[in-house]
């Protein structure tokens, strides 16, 4: 094998042989400068996304390129070749995989002799990412400090001694990565956010209809905007793990709970679940449920109805402080409200979320009464 490469270099003229640690290229035995600037994208789904520069000397007329590499995962099918200084006249005519090897060939015209600057772009496997948020709230539980990491581990057997790291949005990162280094970068230190800490009693998720008293308590979350108010709202802040801490007496902060987010869209909000509470509580019940304006065929069978139904909810508030609490309601399919005592929004065709403040030891009720439309039996 080594002698038909050897023949290959002298016959084709240019030859770049790509290795996980050191990068050897031949130009009519004269070697090529190191790579120029790097990037590592980390926006795409199937590896590390890396693109590098590279300077070649082309010969006038038809000059061949051989890209192979060695001990590291590479899609073949993610390489590519971007021309930059002369993309107009000088032009990649033609590819080929050679056969059981990790290697493809280039063939690049050229109208003269020169010095051509280019991009290498392709699929790494091995190096990935994780983002990591660190949240700090103050006593009062009314505003947080908001630290934001990305972790990056290489065990892709490719050594960056200098690259730029880019999640898809925000600033790239100068970094220094070696094969199997694990590397934690600060992203964002965000201090007073305003922030609300709330109840929410999902009726799709708690286990009301058996009418036991409800034990395991009702989630409580931590809500803060992804707005410029914040001093956030510049980019979609990335999934990832959340630890939650309080400031303690002693100055130390106190570890609440984590918890994992969906990545935050600018102008969302990211809602993070700390613990499950028993200092609000939800007694829901289905007070009425009867079929109405029912449709028979020929045959007396029942093929369509309506409903009228009729639900019932005390909440009720056991701390000394006030409390905010939302009431998710699902009516699935066809649906009118015929009267409801709390404004309720509409998230989606089926969700409705019912916004409730309770003051110190306060007691409410949540009523409403609707009719389901063309249901079959």
């Amino acid at each position: 094998m080594f002698n038909n490469l050897y023949r290959l270099i002298l016959i084709a003229g240019i030859c770049i042989i790509i290795l996980p640690n050191t990068v050897v290229s031949r130009i009519k035995f004269v070697a090529l400068p190191e790579r120029g600037a790097i990037v590592i994208r980390l926006d795409h789904v199937d590896g590390a996304f890396i693109e590098e520069e590279r300077t070649l000397h082309l010969e006038k007329g038809v000059n061949t390129v051989d890209f192979a590499w060695k001990d590291v995962r590479i899609d073949p099918d993610s390489i590519q070749l971007l021309i930059l200084t002369h993309p107009d006249t000088v032009q990649l005519m033609h590819v080929s995989y050679p056969s059981d090897e990790n290697a493809l060939v280039w063939k690049i015209y050229s109208p003269k002799t020169q010095d051509e600057q280019v991009r290498v772009c392709y699929l790494l496997q091995g190096l990935d990412h994780l983002i990591q948020y660190r949240v700090f709230v103050n006593k009062d539980e009314t505003r947080a400090r908001l630290q934001m990491s990305l972790i990056v581990r290489n065990f892709s057997g490719e050594k960056f001694s200098f690259a730029n790291v880019w999640l898809g949005y925000g600033k790239m990162m100068p970094v220094q990565l070696d094969h199997g280094e694990t590397q934690k970068i600060l992203l964002k230190n965000v201090e007073n956010i305003v922030m609300e800490k709330r109840w929410e009693w999902d009726a799709q998720k708690e286990s009301w209809r058996n009418h036991h008293p409800q034990k395991t308590g009702i989630p409580v979350f931590y809500t803060m905007d992804n707005i410029s108010k914040n001093g956030l709202g510049d980019y979609v802040l990335s999934a990832g793990k959340i630890r939650v801490f309080q400031d303690g007496q002693d100055g130390e902060p106190i570890f609440l709970g984590e918890d994992k987010t969906d990545p935050v869209p600018v102008g969302e909000t990211m809602k993070i679940c700390i613990a499950r509470s028993f200092d609000l509580s939800v007694d829901q019940r289905v007070m009425e449920k009867r079929k109405i304006n029912i449709r028979n065929n020929r045959k007396n069978r029942i093929v369509l109805y309506d409903t009228e139904e009729y639900i019932l909810a005390k909440l009720k508030n056991y701390k000394t402080a006030p409390a905010s609490l939302s009431v998710i309601q699902h009516i699935e399919g066809q649906w009118e409200m015929i009267e409801c005592n709390i404004p309720f929004t509409l998230e989606s065709a089926s969700k409705l979320v019912f916004d409730v403040s309770l003051a110190p030891l306060e007691k409410k009720e949540l009523a409403f009464r609707f009719n389901r439309r063309n249901i079959r039996p």
